[in-house]
């Protein structure tokens, strides 16, 4: 962790659960809890204990402050930091749907101010945050996001701000997909014969393996699903009905996906 932070204090602004999980991440990363200050104004009881300056007035000048509201308390909780503004303080926002300008309102265009959009895996560790940054923005200050998000996930850099449309509607979004996968899943083994708990069971532990290993595996996907499809065997079967050009997978989540980024445009023109 940056010794800049620990010695000039990180503002959090609403600890909920990506909040949260990122503040368990930088405490358990050597971030001292008294070179933390949040603000939230329903707290968790286990906030209350760790250590952190809860609800206290901040510094003048921390090193960085991050935004993780929802998109519809930001007219509510960006008032709280704007003092902040002016490019002492990095301004790091985990709030989806927000542009960077609606920040540069608040703060000014001369603040350094990166916008992230992490996923729910984040809760585990697991998870993966996209960045990019205003033009203020330096390498150092790109480097210390960076730095503090890694600590639910891996991080990737954008372009252009454009991009996080997509990115949403990915892996901001995406969790929910796989969800949803898992829960049809567990349904399609109960009409062929399952019971409901077993089934679930089969399939949870079935995607989290197979994410896993597309993860760490040196193979793309595609060679992986090759891998465990026999010429005329069962798992050809299957993939013939979800690889259809018209009613599977490709034509499906390309319809999911616009939809999902076309939504993330219209939310951000609506701020």
């Amino acid at each position: 962790m940056d010794d800049a932070v620990a010695r000039k204090g990180l503002v959090l602004v609403g600890c909920g659960k990506m909040g949260g999980a990122m503040l368990s991440g930088w405490l358990k990363g050597g971030l001292p809890a008294s070179s933390v200050w949040v603000k939230d104004p329903y707290p968790a009881d286990w906030l209350k204990d760790a250590g952190v300056h809860l609800n206290e007035d901040f510094p003048q000048a921390p090193a960085v402050a991050i935004v993780a509201v929802k998109p519809q308390m930001m007219g509510e909780a960006l008032p709280q930091v704007a003092a902040l503004g002016g490019g002492e303080t990095l301004v790091i926002s985990v709030a989806a749907g927000t542009p960077i300008s609606k920040f540069e309102e608040v703060f000014g265009a001369g603040t350094p101010i990166v916008r992230a959009m992490p996923n729910t895996p984040a809760a585990v560790g697991r998870g993966i945050t996209a960045i990019i940054g205003n033009a203020t923005t330096t390498p150092t200050h790109m480097a210390l996001a960076e730095d503090l998000l890694s600590a639910v996930g891996q991080v990737v850099a954008l372009e252009r701000e454009s991009q996080m449309d997509a990115v949403t509607a990915v892996s901001g979004s995406g969790p929910a997909y796989v969800f949803h996968l898992i829960e049809t899943l567990a349904a399609a083994g109960e009409n062929v014969g399952l019971s409901p708990e077993l089934s679930l069971k089969l399939a949870r532990a079935t995607v989290g393996g197979a994410g896993v290993l597309a993860e760490e595996a040196d193979e793309t996907p595609g060679q992986l699903r090759t891998n465990v499809t026999s010429p005329n065997g069962t798992t050809q079967a299957a993939l013939e009905v979800l690889m259809h050009q018209t009613t599977g997978f490709p034509a499906l989540l390309d319809r999911a996906v616009k939809a999902a980024a076309d939504r993330s445009k219209e939310l951000a023109r609506d701020e």
